[in-house]
Parts: C-alpha cells; sequence; structure tokens
C-alpha cells in the first residue's frame, strides 16, 4: 500500500513537471524593442511586432527574436580613392536597424553578425561611389553633414532588399594620409590665395575704370561748363558794346554816360581816409562836376 502511494507522487510530480516544461515551451514573451519570429520546420508562420505573451506549438515551432531598436556598427577605416586619383583614408560607422523581419531572416537569417557584414559592405561601396565622384578639394570642403547624407542616401537602396535601413552611415574623420596631407594643405592654401589675388585684382581694374569713367564726366561737364561761361560772357560783352555805341551814337546819352563815369572816377578818387588832393585841369569832366559847370 506504501509502495502504491509512493508511486502515485512521483507520476504527479512527473506530471507536474510536464506541466510547467510543456507551459513553459508552449509560451514566449516579447519586449517593446523586439520582433519575434516564428518558425515551423525553420519556414515563418508568423511575425510578432508588440511587446507581450505569445504562444507557439511545443517541440514543433521555435522563436527567433530580433532587436528592433537602433544598432551600432563601427567598420574599420579604409582607403578610398578620390577622381583625381589621390587617396584618402575613410573613419565611420553605421546605424542601422531591422525594418522588415521577414525578409531579414529570409535573406540574412536574422543573423546580426551577417548584417554588420552586409552594412559594411554596403557602405563601403557607397563610400567609394560617392569619394570617386569628386575632386580631394571638393571632399575636404564638403566634409561634413552634407556628405554623410549623400553616402547615408546611396547606400539606402542596396540594403533594403535585406530587410534592413540605415538611419545613419556617419564619416568619423575623411583625411589625407600622413605622407602627403602637409603638401595638399599648403598647395590648397596657395591656390586660395591665388584667387584671393584675383579677386584683389579685378576689384582693383574695376574701380580703375569707374574712376576713369568718372573723371571722363567731369572733365565734359567742366568743359561744357567753360563753353557756357565764355558763351555768356561774349553775350555780355557783345551786349556791353551795344549798349556803349548806342550811347555814343546819341549825344544826349553819350553825356549823360560821361558824367556817370565821372562821377564813378572822383568816388574812386576821394574813397578813404585822410585828406585827398586831386590835380585837375579846368577843362576835365571832373573839374566841371566840382566847380558846378557841366553843361
Amino acid at each position: 500500500m506504501e509502495g502504491l502511494m509512493k508511486n502515485k507522487k512521483i507520476l504527479l510530480l512527473v506530471i507536474l513537471v510536464l506541466a510547467v516544461f510543456l507551459g513553459v515551451s508552449s509560451t514566449y514573451s516579447l519586449r517593446e524593442n523586439e520582433y519575434g519570429i516564428r518558425l515551423q520546420f525553420n519556414k515563418i508562420v508568423a511575425i510578432d511586432e508588440s511587446a507581450g505573451l505569445y504562444f507557439k506549438i511545443p517541440f514543433i515551432q521555435n522563436v527567433r527574436k530580433v532587436p528592433k531598436s537602433i544598432q551600432l556598427y563601427d567598420i574599420r577605416p579604409s582607403d578610398v580613392m578620390t577622381s583625381d586619383k589621390k587617396s584618402m583614408i575613410a573613419d565611420m560607422y553605421i546605424l542601422w536597424r531591422v525594418v522588415n523581419p521577414t525578409v531579414y531572416y529570409q535573406t540574412l537569417n536574422a543573423n546580426v553578425n551577417n548584417a554588420k557584414d552586409r552594412t559594411g559592405i554596403t557602405v563601403y561601396n557607397s563610400v567609394k561611389s560617392v569619394i570617386s565622384s569628386m575632386t580631394q578639394d571638393e571632399i575636404i570642403e564638403a566634409r561634413g553633414e552634407k556628405l554623410t547624407q549623400t553616402i547615408t542616401s546611396d547606400a539606402n537602396p542596396d540594403i533594403q532588399k535585406y530587410g534592413i535601413e540605415i538611419v545613419q552611415a556617419q564619416l568619423k574623420s575623411l583625411d589625407l594620409p600622413d605622407d602627403n596631407k602637409q603638401a595638399v594643405y599648403e598647395r590648397m592654401i596657395s591656390e586660395r590665395n591665388n584667387i584671393a589675388a584675383s579677386y584683389t585684382a579685378e576689384g582693383e581694374s574695376k574701380a580703375k575704370k569707374i574712376q576713369n569713367e568718372t573723371d571722363k564726366q567731369v572733365a565734359i561737364l567742366k568743359a561744357q561748363a567753360e563753353k557756357n561761361s565764355a558763351k555768356l560772357k561774349a553775350e555780355g560783352e557783345a551786349k556791353y558794346m551795344e549798349t556803349l555805341q548806342q550811347a555814343y551814337n546819341d549825344k544826349d546819352k553819350a553825356e549823360f554816360y560821361n558824367y556817370i563815369r565821372s562821377l564813378d572816377a572822383l568816388k574812386v578818387s576821394l574813397s578813404g581816409t585822410g585828406e585827398k588832393k586831386l590835380m585837375l585841369g579846368k577843362d576835365s569832366e571832373l573839374a566841371k562836376i566840382l566847380y558846378g559847370k557841366i553843361e
């Protein structure tokens, strides 16, 4: 009787262990940053994308968990060649994530190392393609966000067929080899100085041209003004001579004109301070004025 009871306890314990095992084997949980790829005989039967508890058939189905979050892959520095056949060293890292877990499993077996290898190759090819289309000087000037965006955009179409998206292919450095770095920088400085000198010379030439044109206009205006002045002076003198002639042609006007001129001469002679002595002939016009003998 005791043996039977003991066997029953063992059986119940076995059943309990099996139940727990089956319960654990038939469920799985996902976090917010995970995909769940449910497989049956290595074929996808379901893709679970939300966090929570899920069921599967024990022993027949298994689950491959894939990260949703952005992954970092730091690729090793590599040599690249510019369009003008200059060597540069590209050092960069890649931010990538899985966007299509089905394709990711079918092409890369949902393996992170496989994904890193593939993204590294794809991005390196894009870096070579972009850099080979630019001169060394253009690359040095364009280093930064613009160049990063160009490489990222170039790499994404190729990597998306693996269910992956490249968020950013970021250049940490794109530098010259140590043996020719200084020579290139000195050449660039020399070229920039030549360009600056060219702009300065061009500016001075334009300034000289403007100055010459201004001087020309001033000379034209001055000549025109002098011409007009001479014309007005000549007209004034002609008018004066005409008036004078008319005065002398008329006896009354001539006498009045002589009288006025004599008064002007007397005024000039007596101007100033102190005593004045005048030596006048008795027949002079001034004497006639002073002695009241004007006829």
